[in-house]
């Protein structure tokens, strides 16, 4: 009964997703409409032409028309916050149904592991989302969207019990802190490709629509390298517990196992990413396309090995 529960409750999860995808989607085509303004402050206003009114010092404020444009704008974005929460839920209740279905934690295949690691990207988001980082929601939301409808699809497996070399207390500490700073780093990557959009819409000086409700290139660059910052420390412990793991399991610390070979991959493009920042003073774009790298080689480590290599870690199937 608990599969059932599961499987549904994964399944609405992504409905409800695209849902709030739709959602926030629209409040960024609604916002290309509308231009960045500010009323500066104990300036008189005059009416204007067109949709804007000026103050007496010839600045643009927003008229009535416009400021109900931008509240419907701003609703949709309430809208999809409101709607990933329900998702969010639902993804919840599916993990958590998993794991009472097969009476163990819900982490022990690539499916498992997947619908994981974006609950907590979820999560991540929405703690963000409540601390005045809603902007981030459509591009979470459409990795969440795309990866889970992935999994019930195409990932999915019945639930099975453990193969021997699951049966270890490191199996939960790897898996735990490997999803932990998986999240962390695909969120820095969603970060650096908004830095790339919005740091050259500032360029070509046409910072507009939903753009301008982003906070500045530098400030978007700065919050992409904390959570980088605080990611790698925890994928380098997760390599460790793994190595540990691997000696309880196969008898060895490493064997050059293609998950093994490309989790050294990912360690060493976010090490090259963290160092370049902190020596050669790697800022902006250049430090946008590594992390970019950086997050790319994560999924072909979680995906791509698991459909087209096999190795030892291959037990846990798709």
């Amino acid at each position: 009964m608990a599969v059932y529960w599961s499987n549904l409750a994964m399944v609405t999860s992504v409905v409800v997703y695209l849902l709030a995808l739709a959602a926030f989607a629209v409040e960024w085509a609604s916002a290309r409409k509308l231009d960045p303004v500010e009323v500066p402050a104990g300036a008189g206003v005059l009416v204007g032409a067109g949709g804007l009114e000026t103050t007496d010092a010839g600045d643009a404020v927003p008229t009535e028309a416009d400021l109900r444009a931008r509240m419907r704008t701003d609703m949709f974005g309430r809208m999809g916050l409101g709607l990933t929460v329900i998702a969010w839920a639902c993804h919840l209740a599916g993990v958590v149904c998993r794991g009472i279905a097969a009476n163990r934690m819900p982490w022990g295949n690539m499916y498992e592991f997947v619908t994981m690691a974006l609950l907590l990207v979820v999560t991540f988001y929405l703690v963000l989302a409540f601390r005045g980082m809603r902007w981030l929601g459509l591009p979470v939301v459409l990795l969440t969207a795309l990866g889970q409808g992935l999994a019930v699809t195409v990932f999915y497996v019945a639930v099975a019990p453990l193969v021997p070399a699951l049966h270890s207390v490191w199996f939960i500490v790897h898996i735990v802190i490997a999803a932990t700073a998986g999240a962390a780093f695909n969120v820095g990557g969603l970060l650096s490709i908004l830095y790339l959009l919005k740091s050259r819409a500032e360029r070509r000086e046409q910072v507009r629509g939903y753009l301008a409700k982003l906070p500045s290139s530098s400030r978007i660059d700065e919050l992409a390298y904390r959570f980088h910052a605080f990611a790698f420390p925890l994928w380098t412990f997760a390599i460790a517990a793994g190595s540990v793991w691997a000696e309880y399991a196969w008898g060895r610390f490493w064997g050059w196992d293609p998950k093994e070979t490309w989790s050294l991959v990912t360690w060493v493009v976010y090490a090259g990413y963290l160092h370049a920042r902190a020596t050669a003073g790697w800022r902006g774009k250049r430090a946008a396309v590594v992390a970019i790298i950086g997050v790319t080689c994560f999924w072909f480590n979680f995906v791509g090995v698991n459909l087209l290599v096999s190795g030892l870690h291959s037990y846990a199937g798709i």
